[in-house]
């Protein structure tokens, strides 16, 4: 089983001829709005891969509550963890230009009110894979590695948007998550190289992956590295392709698969919601990414 601790918001989303500069206002030509955060679109990646998740977090008492729980109820998430708190639920505004490119302000609300104490040692045992990112408060996220640790769960932590976390915290996770902007910020902290393997050796702990656009992404593990290239599509929108790619490999990892092929899976996803408008919407069922790796699509490197 898959557990989500996470953010969760209602994007508003503007498409735009151009990314605005800073000071500039842009015309956009287009608008909508639908389910977002780091840890919704995780939760129902891995649900879409079929996996079977419950998510925790929080949404306020507001209008966007409903619709910011709608895919992910339809994905089957068990959302029995969800708390519904004062604060206002979790909004993003998300521009997005022609080539898929993007800009986002997130003004977190009830995602600062989730509270590790949601979850139950129950829910943290062996046959847990735990999914955490950085848009809840990085103490309630520290303190549910810890215990997470000790019950025996595998952690997987996305840091996204990069924050600190203690030492102790990251040493304990199995794997960890990062994009090229967050590896680079993260090196800075620790003074270590960006590089998968810098990073792993710096950390002493977790298996570290690090994801490059269309230069795919690559693991260091303790038996060595593991390439995985980009798959060929045309871009429309990478919004929630970085979230696409952890939920199912998450899914995969769950499921028993090793990790290269859980990247392999991960990366044909991420692909595919790169050519789809918008957030979680974008994200492909567990069919189509089985289609597209049966299709023989080669890889960006391959060809």
């Amino acid at each position: 089983m898959i557990v989500v601790f996470g953010s969760i918001n209602l994007d508003l989303i503007v498409s735009v001829p151009a990314l605005p500069a800073p000071g500039e206002t842009v015309l956009g030509t287009g608008f909508r709005s639908e389910p977002g955060g780091k840890g919704a679109n995780q939760a129902v990646a891995a649900a879409r891969a079929g996996a079977r998740v419950a998510f925790a977090g929080a949404v306020g008492h507001d209008a966007f509550a409903e619709p910011a729980t709608a895919l992910l109820r339809a994905a089957g998430a068990d959302l029995t963890r969800l708390a519904a708190v004062e604060q206002p639920t979790g909004v993003a505004t998300i521009s997005v230009d022609p080539e898929g490119g993007n800009q986002i302000a997130v003004a977190p609300g009830a995602n600062l009110a989730a509270r590790a104490s949601q979850l139950t040692e129950a829910d943290l045992g062996p046959g847990t894979t735990l999914v955490l990112q950085m848009e809840v408060d990085a103490g309630q996220t520290a303190s549910l590695i810890a215990r997470a640790r000790a019950s025996g769960a595998r952690i997987i932590l996305s840091l996204a948007p990069p924050a600190p976390l203690p030492a102790d915290a990251l040493a304990a996770l199995d794997l960890l998550l990062l994009n090229e902007s967050e590896s680079a910020a993260l090196a800075a902290m620790l003074g270590s190289g960006a590089d998968p393997a810098s990073l792993r050796a710096r950390l002493g702990g977790p298996d570290v992956i690090v994801t490059r656009g269309e230069e795919g992404a690559e693991a260091a593990t303790e038996s060595g590295s593991i390439r995985q290239p980009a798959f060929a599509v045309t871009a429309i929108d990478t919004t929630a392709a970085g979230d696409t790619f952890a939920g199912v490999l998450a899914a995969a990892l769950d499921a028993g698969a090793g990790l290269a092929e859980a990247m392999r899976r991960g990366a044909a996803a991420a692909a595919l919601a790169c050519t789809r408008a918008g957030s979680q919407g974008s994200i492909p069922s567990r069919a189509e990414t089985d289609a597209l790796l049966a299709d023989g699509a080669a890889p960006l490197a391959a060809r």
